[in-house]
């Protein structure tokens, strides 16, 4: 199928609580590589008292603790929709809280347990020390391999059963500063601590989820057109291996 004809309907859920360190800016890479594709968006704002349509992208971004606690109740209201729609092959991609928040539960260092939705076999619990820095990861599924970012987190987040990272550390913290990852994977659902923000630095993770999303809307894989990505690259290899 062309792909000027094709569509996609992207959902930022929770933008005016949760949107740290640039996070906007991985919604508008999503639709601008769509966009000079040809490919049309509906793109969709999820607010607090908002009710949750069917998508075939999900983008959550970061927050300080109180905006986790407030998102938290409203993403738990729509927890079974959600696992329905990973389950029917929804892309999802988390980034710090909101990646918290897929899990089962985030403990702050004071305070409740915030109950996540469990999209992934995963659960958060704060630290004593703060990760900042920038970041490199290696991973298995892209090409090119590595991820750059920025991180800035004290949460630590240990990933069980069939969950497993995005990949291994090369520069940066990750996960919890002990075990090597960053991030994590369970079916089209992602989670990561990458700020900076993320997509825009790494087109190839930007492609490879438009073109998991137009799998899941139109049942078959797609390989997206390349486009001229000469500056995206330069920039994403000036920060490979780079520390802060």
């Amino acid at each position: 199928m062309e792909e000027s004809k094709l569509k996609l309907s992207i959902a930022h859920l929770y933008p005016k609580l949760l949107n740290l360190y640039g996070d906007m800016g991985n919604i508008i890479t999503l639709m601008k590589r769509c966009e000079w594709r040809g490919i049309t968006v509906e793109y969709r704002e999820v607010n607090v008292g908002d009710n949750i349509k069917e998508n075939d992208l999900y983008f959550i971004g970061g927050g300080q603790d109180k905006q986790q606690q407030d998102v938290a109740a409203e993403l738990y209201k729509n927890k079974d929709f959600l696992h329905n729609e990973r389950d029917n092959g929804a892309v999802f991609l988390g980034i710090c809280g909101g990646y918290q928040l897929f899990g089962h539960y985030y403990q702050p260092f004071e305070g409740e347990k915030l109950a996540g939705i469990s999209l992934m076999d995963a659960y958060t619990v704060a630290g004593k020390k703060r990760f900042i820095g920038n970041v490199t990861v290696e991973t298995e599924f892209l090409n090119p391999n590595t991820l750059v970012g920025f991180e800035n987190h004290s949460g630590l987040t240990y990933l069980q059963g069939d969950t497993k990272p995005i990949g291994k550390i090369i520069v940066g913290s990750g996960n919890n500063g002990e075990d090597g990852t960053e991030g994590a994977r369970y079916k089209n659902v992602f989670g990561t601590y990458l700020h900076g923000s993320l997509l825009p630095k790494n087109p190839h993770f930007a492609d490879y989820l438009i073109e998991l999303a137009l799998e899941k809307r139109y049942g078959e894989r797609f390989k997206l057109a390349n486009l001229d990505d000469s500056l995206e690259f330069q920039t994403h290899k000036s920060l490979v291996g780079k520390a802060y």
